[in-house]
């Protein structure tokens, strides 16, 4: 009777130990599964955020070169037309996270800022320039620094930037539907984005 007894024991010891260890397997299996899940969601996210534009500029170039004094004076000047397209880009290969398996929260450690290119097309009307003043490649220098300058100013106060910010958020609001659909945690700078809200807080933080 005891023999039996103490088989009884050590198989229902065994069969707790197996269930036991065949459930941390499964739960390991679990974890590995949705840490591959996230990691292949940020790269599928991990692409060019781009938000495209157009915007046209007329220039007025003028230049006077004195001479012999205030008295006589050298000038030239130039109509510039400036058609340039615009875009705006976040590289989404460079977002900086780590996955935090044990409790279950991906952490956001760096978001890229946003890439600005500008790609115009100058057409020059009314070059006009005395022989002692002529044209050089300063002029036309300077010319693009300054339409780069206001193109960069017009660029900010269009919609152009704000819809790259949405389209960045809407690549963010994956990631969270992505988190909070398997039970883990999104956290950025130390804040936990558990909502809609806290996202849109979360991309006023980028832009300011």
């Amino acid at each position: 009777m005891k023999k039996f007894i103490a088989g009884a024991v050590i198989a229902l010891a065994s069969v707790l130990i197996y269930k036991s260890c065949t459930d941390d397997r499964e739960q390991k299996s679990i974890l590995e599964e949705n840490t591959m899940l996230l990691q292949q969601e940020l790269r599928n996210v991990s692409k060019l955020v781009v938000t495209e534009g157009h915007f046209a500029e007329v220039y007025n170039y003028k230049d006077s070169k004195e001479l012999f004094g205030p008295l006589v004076t050298a000038n030239k000047k130039a109509l510039v037309v400036v058609n340039a397209d615009v875009s705006i880009a976040y590289d989404m290969s460079k977002i900086d996270y780590d996955v935090d398996e044990e409790n279950k929260v991906l952490k956001i450690t760096q978001i890229p800022e946003p890439e600005i290119n500008i790609s115009p097309d100058f057409e020059y009307y009314d070059v006009t320039a005395d022989y002692l003043n002529p044209f050089d490649a300063d002029d036309y220098n300077t010319i693009k620094r300054n339409v780069n300058a206001s193109l960069m100013k017009k660029i900010e106060a269009s919609s152009l930037r704000s819809n790259a910010e949405n389209r960045l958020l809407s690549e963010l609001f994956r990631i969270l539907v992505l988190t909070d659909t398997m039970g883990w945690t999104l956290v950025y700078e130390g804040v936990t984005v558990d909502s809609p809200e806290k996202l849109m807080d979360l991309n006023k933080s980028l832009v300011d």
